[in-house]
């Protein structure tokens, strides 16, 4: 590929393929007044084709050029590690849905639980699972299933309780103290992950609390518990796994893996399933998450291939350089991680990118360190609990099987997590972090 110096100043061209796609994606919502009805793999793959048609910041690239720039997008460590645990989530979905595990969760619930806090119940548990484990995707894969079966059983709108578990996943991936993009926040910004963990919680707690009370005034239909049978205490083992190794700091990988080996053990033994079923129970588990897996192939290898046009870099260096003062910086910061996880569908990611400006707008404008980790980790999480085509919506559709898109007007707590860290913005918040961070 020839290595021509790109423009400092990126180029509007790179951003045309994201604006094709929202045009499209959006207009055939409206037209056909129903936004499900757009494949959303068909639609990245359109705005792709966009994207090899347009020249941006290298006009001397060929066809082959641009192949090896999406295929370097596609084929990051990032994401692919993000394809292998949707497919691992898929897979212990299904065998512990064939072992009755998710069953048994679901009876427990509704036996002990009070039928006003089934829902804020099942977003409490979300924001415990989130935070043991680290991962919004591990979340999604372990508590979507048992919310769905209770959504079933219960007559719960189900595009709202798949809300209800991205909304819980969403917490932990902002705050848990072994979250990527916790992590990546706090290390480009210079400071501890316990001090940008205290300043985030500052930030949190209004909107679980406002977030919890919202969820208890949903209408719950009458539940049969009659028909519930017997709670086999040890069906519910391969979550106690999961959610036990998850406070281990282990990797969500093994975490599933092991997680799934309980599952089929248990299931064996109990009679569920034969050796032959378990395995075909884990294949079909791993077909189910082939269209998100596809998806988030071409998102990375379009995201790659708008960043190599300048789009991107056009897109930092138009919100940095209209920053004034600290509010101005506080905004820009959020605005500027808010786009990039619209353009990458990565939070940590989109963190990795944004992290070094906005320490440099931190440092010009006297901006606490823990207070900017925590709006580049809110703010991303709060745009990566809302676009339909991300990862945690795209699996809990798949899990509940409704529309990624149907679940977007449900995801409350990022909602009201995006209004009050805005409010915060515009307060004089700004907590005492640079003694600390240098000790």
């Amino acid at each position: 590929m020839k290595d021509n110096e790109p423009s400092p100043n990126g180029n509007f061209v790179g951003l045309l393929p994201l604006i094709f796609f929202l045009v499209l994606y959006i207009s055939s919502g409206i037209l056909t007044g129903s936004f499900d009805n757009l494949p959303l793999l068909v639609a990245m793959m359109l705005a792709s084709v966009v994207a090899f048609l347009l020249k941006g910041d290298h006009p001397e690239d060929t066809f082959e050029d641009k192949l090896t720039v999406f295929f370097k997008g596609a084929g990051q460590e990032t994401m692919i590690l993000m394809i292998v645990i949707f497919m691992l989530a898929g897979a212990f979905y299904y065998i512990t849905k064939s072992m009755h595990a998710v069953e048994t969760i679901t009876n427990i619930g509704l036996t002990f639980l009070p039928r006003s806090f089934l829902v804020p119940g099942v977003f409490i548990l979300g924001c415990i699972l989130s935070f043991a484990m680290g991962t919004s995707m591990g979340t999604v894969a372990a508590l979507m299933p048992i919310a769905a079966s209770i959504a079933q059983i219960a007559h719960i709108n189900m595009p709202l309780m798949a809300g209800v578990v991205v909304s819980g996943a969403m917490f932990g991936d902002d705050l848990s103290l072994i979250s990527g993009s916790a992590i990546v926040s706090a290390k480009t910004q210079g400071v501890t992950i316990f001090e940008k963990f205290k300043t985030n919680t500052i930030m949190v707690v209004p909107a679980v609390l406002i977030t919890i009370g919202l969820l208890m005034t949903v209408t719950v239909g009458h539940a049969n518990l009659t028909g519930l049978g017997a709670i086999h205490w040890l069906n519910i083992l391969p979550y106690v796994v999961v959610i036990a190794l998850s406070f281990m700091n282990i990797n969500v990988l093994i975490v599933l893996l092991l997680g799934i080996v309980t599952a089929v053990v248990i299931g064996l033994s109990s009679g569920a399933f034969d050796f032959i079923g378990a395995m075909d129970s884990i294949h079909k588990g791993i077909l189910s998450m082939a269209d998100i897996a596809m998806i988030s192939i071409i998102v990375g290898g379009l995201a790659q291939l708008m960043h190599h046009m300048g789009g991107i870099q056009w897109l930092l260096t138009r919100i940095t350089k209209h920053a004034n003062g600290a509010l101005g910086g506080k905004f820009a910061v959020a605005f500027l991680i808010l786009l990039l996880d619209l353009i990458t569908t990565n939070n940590t990611v989109s963190i990795m990118i944004a992290g070094p400006i906005a320490k440099d707008l931190a440092e010009t404008y006297h901006i606490s360190k823990s207070y900017t980790a925590s709006i580049l980790d809110v703010f991303s999480c709060v745009g990566q609990g809302i676009i339909p085509y991300g990862g945690q919506l795209l699996m809990a559709g798949a899990i509940a099987q409704v529309s990624a898109a149907s679940i977007v007007p449900y995801s409350w707590y990022c909602m009201v997590l995006g209004i009050v860290s805005v409010i915060f913005l515009l307060t004089k918040f700004s907590p005492r972090d640079r003694r600390l961070s240098a000790m």
